[in-house]
């Protein structure tokens, strides 16, 4: 093969010039070439000119070759323009598929360097592009981001909608997908019902669109198109029945706790147990509850309501939702789970044998894996020490997450020694086994599609006596088609929640500081 056909195969961009010299100099390799075409056209009225003005030498960034950085001193020629119309009089010639105006990469290398920057980003693609040869700084390469065009935003027959964090806690936007091809089909800067239903409007022939459960995008959907069927994402309505069972079984955690064996007395003298008054704690949750509904009835909104109260919105609509303040406190409280319930048995037993340091007691329970401080100790043995007969510490319940889990999870993917101890709970609570049963019986609706089984859920729901879950049925009726849809149809919204943890992987990789624009394209345009 000659060195002519060489250089087609391995450098086809460098075909169409006549190359002069090839130094290698460091770590650097110098290719000198220059056009030998006879006339260039003129990229202001494409006419053809032959009449040379000058010449000058370019210096383009090529693509590496071995592993070295490239160079490519290219000569070229600036023409008159011989057309009498034209407003250019000079103009410099561009060859096809190498060279663009004012670049000083070469196409090769510019597409290569998009690649990188779109991956990777600013800094991190500015280290990799060190060790494959081109090398650039990272402003270079955000430039060459934001230079690139957006792609078009076709309208897609399923749309799939979610918000994510511009910055979290503060500014939201929305992210849309093509349901079909599961790619990010444009960016909203907010999460709000009008730039939704205006997108909608501007892109119509959208059949389905798969949400969450949030009322801004119920909203924007109906408003920009009325006639597409709103699905609720399945995941969403598992999550949000996880947190309500979570809830029951927390305020039902003291009936699994079996009470601890008092000492026999000779002369038991049976005593009237006085009711508890309330505490403050449930004087201010009803206080609050009835301040809230006051002003919801006074057609105030939840933002007006948290500025007035001064009291957090996401804390506002929970007591708005709440048709009874009972059931934000639940019928038996919560009782929490302590960092330091494992290790009480052996804390008793140690006490009993005369150990009465604390500083001790914390340096033996941190070597068998407490976590915690030295205040939680002391407050617990305080409440020990003294005694004559110390208590017998029963056996801690289960966390209240891992309940929850037993509950969640589906039958034939509980061990046995789990499913054992969940039906043990269930017979010390019978209320816990409304929760167990009510929890699957909605479960097998999201996994087997049973929409059409949703009524008879929802009624049976809100006849029991489980506050927790009432509610979550009431909500279920303030979506009802979106949700008796996601519970019937195939679509989910799992590819929109896969390009919210892309956008956040994108996020960290520009640690949180990127600008909209710029996150935009690459969210738009990274594969």
């Amino acid at each position: 093969m000659s060195i002519v056909e060489l250089l087609a195969v391995f450098f086809p961009h460098l075909a169409g010039l006549r190359i002069t010299n090839v130094l290698a100099k460091g770590s650097t390799v110098r290719v000198h070439a220059e056009t030998n075409s006879a006339a260039a056209r003129c990229p202001a009225c494409s006419s053809v000119s032959r009449r040379v003005h000058s010449r000058y030498e370019r210096r383009l960034l090529d693509g590496a070759v071995a592993g070295r950085e490239t160079v490519l001193h290219l000569r070229v020629r600036r023409f008159f323009c011989t057309f009498a119309g034209c407003v250019r009089r000079v103009f410099a010639e561009q060859v096809d598929g190498l060279t663009v105006r004012h670049g000083r990469h070469s196409a090769l290398a510019r597409r290569m360097l998009e690649a990188v920057a779109l991956a990777l980003g600013g800094r991190a693609g500015a280290r990799l592009t060190g060790r494959l040869g081109p090398q650039v700084g990272r402003m270079t390469l955000l430039r060459l981001v934001r230079a690139l065009p957006e792609p078009p935003t076709p309208a897609p027959v399923v749309l799939g909608v979610d918000d994510f964090a511009w910055r979290r806690g503060h500014t939201y936007g929305t992210v849309l997908v093509n349901m079909a091809t599961h790619q990010v089909i444009d960016v909203l800067d907010d999460r709000s019902a009008d730039s939704l239903a205006a997108w909608l409007n501007a892109h119509p022939g959208i059949e389905v669109i798969c949400r969450d459960r949030a009322g801004c995008y119920a909203e924007g959907a109906a408003r920009g198109a009325p006639a597409a069927i709103q699905v609720a994402d399945r995941w969403h309505l598992l999550h949000n029945l996880s947190d309500a069972v979570n809830k029951a079984v927390a305020h039902h955690r003291r009936c699994l706790q079996p009470p601890p064996e008092a000492p026999a007395q000779a002369n038991p003298t049976p005593a009237a147990v006085p009711a508890a008054p309330d505490g403050l704690r449930v004087q201010r949750t009803r206080a609050r509850h009835a301040e809230v509904h006051a002003l919801r009835e006074q057609g105030l909104g939840v933002y007006t309501i948290a500025r007035r109260l001064g009291l957090d919105p996401k804390t506002v609509r929970r007591y708005a939702d709440a048709a009874d303040p009972e059931t934000l406190l639940g019928p038996n409280g919560t009782a929490r789970d302590s960092i330091l319930d494992p290790f009480k048995p052996y804390l008793q037993q140690r006490c009993a044998e005369g150990v009465p340091g604390t500083n001790q007691l914390l340096a033996e329970i941190r070597a068998r894996g407490y976590k915690g401080g030295e205040r939680t100790l002391r407050r617990y043995l305080i409440s020990i020490r003294g005694r004559n007969e110390p208590a017998p510490v029963p056996p801690p319940a289960p966390p209240t997450r891992d309940i929850t889990g037993w509950i969640m999870r589906p039958v034939d993917k509980l061990t046995d020694e789990h499913q054992a101890e969940l039906e043990r709970l269930c017979d010390l609570c019978p209320d816990l086994a409304a929760i167990r049963d009510l929890a699957r019986g909605f479960t097998d609706l999201v996994r087997t599609r049973g929409g059409e089984r949703l009524t008879a859920w929802v009624e049976q729901a809100e006849q029991g006596k489980i506050a927790e879950i009432r509610s979550f049925a009431s909500g279920l009726r303030k979506d009802w088609d979106a949700v008796k849809a996601g519970l019937s149809m195939v679509w989910s919204s799992g590819a929109v929640e896969g390009a919210v943890n892309r956008i956040k992987m994108l996020k960290r990789q520009m640690y949180g500081r990127a600008n909209h624009d710029l996150l935009r394209r690459r969210i738009l345009l990274a594969d």
